[in-house]
């Protein structure tokens, strides 16, 4: 009698489509998730990770969350912009990003620098779409951050400039 769980990819008989969040099944005997709507989706052993066939996207999952795994800058901004919408809309500001320490030197180019007034502090901070930017710690110390992209510091109220509309400037 064979096991049934080694009938299915590593995460199970069904997940959430990264994309549309809909329940998939797995295609028993193989690695494999289809989404009606999205596609194949296969799922690396060695990796822990799921591919979208048709685009080549990989994510990571943390706390039954799905997260794209991003090599392109763009794809992290554009993340961290439709999170600041979303909080926009629920009627949140945004004080401040922490990106992953694995996407420094991915965005560093893209982040805003301003040169410090005198007699204030000679460290410039980085900031993106107006906000201050820091780094997360590292993987090692806190291990979400092996999966996790970014996380926004928020509090309640709407932006007082509104300054997430200059997506790639």
């Amino acid at each position: 009698m064979v096991n049934p769980a080694l009938q299915y990819p590593i995460f199970g008989p069904e997940i959430q489509c990264p994309h549309c969040r809909q329940t998939i099944p797995a295609l028993t005997l193989t690695d494999t998730y289809l989404c009606p709507r999205h596609g194949a989706f296969e799922a690396d052993p060695k990796t822990s990770e799921l591919i979208h066939l048709q685009s080549g996207r990989h994510w990571r999952q943390w706390n039954q969350e799905w997260y794209r795994q991003h090599t392109h800058p763009d794809g992290i901004r554009f993340e961290i912009h439709e999170a600041l919408d979303r909080l926009y809309t629920q009627g949140y500001r945004a004080t401040r990003v922490i990106i992953a320490q694995r996407y420094r030197d991915l965005i560093s180019t893209y982040l805003e620098r301003s040169t410090p007034w005198r007699g204030q502090s000679d460290a410039a901070r980085p900031r993106l779409y107006g906000l201050p930017v820091e780094f997360s710690p590292a993987p090692e110390d806190e291990p979400c951050w092996d999966v996790i992209n970014f996380d926004l510091e928020k509090e309640p109220g709407a932006p007082v400039r509104y300054p997430y509309f200059r997506l790639f400037e």
